[in-house]
């Protein structure tokens, strides 16, 4: 296999350069994200056509799925919590860890987010999308309220509430997995790694944040940016130039 040899981003550089690569990187993110809310009509139409085509794939399981969650003492409130915390809690986590224990695939990894949040950006600018709770659909706002708003206060400034296409909780999530299954090493791992996308794609449809389809578009975009930056990340093999070819070969053999 090649190593991770070209360029700045195919290094591992110290934790302070990798902490304020990445965290500046999201803070950007986030400040982008935030002021690139689309229009509220446009942004309802969207919701509303994502809905028609999960209707016609037989897939819009969001209400039933929220419904079952609901059954269950204690298990919507968690989504909750989970939602606000998990996404960055998980994601910085796996970063140390992999930065400390697996350093020859950190660069390609933390590439890979960087690159993944840069796509969604486009996504939330192209096609805003209004999530599932807000939509009119029978889906519950089981996040907002009580101690927590995402609509009002300090969490608004930030927040983009038409940022539903595409869920980058299930991009970063896909983006985690696939590296626990691959650089895990340990069975128990390797079962996190499949099973961690599984859990985030329940929190954001039973907490109404997000719908399926959101989800599908997330997991490409991971997949998306795990092949862009493999190609910036890794070299290219040298080839030899066709006139050094002609000249090896139009060699005569001596005598």
């Amino acid at each position: 296999m090649n190593r991770l040899r070209s360029g700045w981003l195919a290094e591992r550089h110290s934790l302070v350069a990798e902490s304020v690569l990445v965290v500046g990187w999201y803070a950007l993110y986030q400040t982008s994200r935030g002021l690139a809310a689309g229009d509220a009509g446009v942004a309802f139409q969207h919701a509303r056509m994502v809905a028609s085509a999960e209707r016609w794939l037989h897939i819009f399981v969001e209400g039933s799925v929220q419904h079952a969650a609901r059954a269950v003492p204690g298990l919507v409130g968690t989504f909750g919590v989970l939602y606000l915390t998990l996404h960055l809690a998980a994601t910085g986590t796996f970063l140390v860890w992999l930065y400390k224990r697996r350093p020859e695939a950190f660069p390609l990894a933390r590439t890979t987010l960087l690159i993944a949040s840069a796509l969604a950006l486009v996504g939330y600018a192209v096609f805003p999308t209004a999530p599932p709770r807000m939509a009119g659909l029978g889906i519950s706002d089981t996040i907002s309220g009580g101690d927590v708003s995402l609509n009002h206060g300090l969490v608004s400034a930030l927040y983009n509430p038409f940022a539903a296409v595409p869920s980058l909780h299930i991009g970063y999530a896909a983006i985690i997995g696939a590296s626990l299954v691959r650089y895990g090493g340990r069975p128990a791992l390797r079962l996190a790694g499949l099973l961690y996308p599984l859990l985030v794609l329940f929190v954001i449809v039973a907490t109404g944040n997000h719908f399926v389809l959101d989800a599908v578009a997330g997991a490409t975009v991971a997949a998306v940016a795990a092949g862009a930056a493999r190609l910036l990340i890794t070299p290219r093999e040298p080839r030899a130039s066709s006139r050094t070819t002609r000249v090896r070969v139009a060699a005569p053999a001596k005598t």
